[in-house]
């Protein structure tokens, strides 16, 4: 039950809530970019998703796209616990920065830290509610916990903003089949 009311609130109300005037720029910046990845083909959505990713690593400060930068090296390190250093850093002097609480919920859940985790990806769409990492994230610890009707809802709302996802559709596949069942 504690599992679907988290999911219920990350799913809706954390997508619904007001974002700072940093959050609402960098949504306005990345606007007709996500247009391009929801009309993108399996041959072009790459390129796209990169320069969606890369829209959204742009803090506007040098210093924090630093650490930003720190955060992802750790993780790539496989240096957890010093990931969760920079990314805390990040968020403790740019709040309103998504992708330093996405960085740290990929650190977390990787040191198998799932509350903190998924305190992170929740944060992390509070600001930008197109984030299909952290939606997919969710997916993927809400069917860690066994919930696979949340995890299913998640993917899905990923997909509807990045339909070419290749790990996104195939989770939708299975999970469809897992919760709806399969025709006879």
């Amino acid at each position: 039950m504690i599992l679907r009311t988290v999911a219920a609130f990350v799913l809706t109300v954390g997508f619904s809530l007001p974002f700072g005037s940093d959050a609402t720029a960098q949504q306005a910046d990345t606007g007709a970019l996500l247009d391009r990845l929801r009309n993108a083909t399996p041959e072009t959505y790459k390129v796209i998703e990169k320069e969606v990713e890369l829209a959204w690593g742009n803090s506007g400060s040098p210093a924090m796209d630093l650490l930003l930068q720190r955060g992802r090296d750790a993780l790539e390190t496989g240096k957890f616990n010093e990931a969760i250093e920079h990314f805390t850093a990040l968020v403790d002097h740019a709040p309103a920065f998504a992708e330093g609480y996405y960085g740290r919920a990929t650190a977390f859940f990787n040191l198998e830290m799932m509350g903190p985790a998924l305190d992170d990806l929740r944060e992390t769409l509070v600001l930008n509610p197109d984030h299909y990492g952290a939606m997919t994230g969710l997916g993927v610890l809400f069917q860690g916990f066994g919930d696979e009707a949340s995890a299913l809802e998640a993917f899905r709302a990923a997909n509807r903003i990045h339909p070419q996802k290749p790990d996104v559709i195939e989770a939708i596949d299975r999970l469809e089949k897992s919760v709806q069942g399969q025709d006879i």
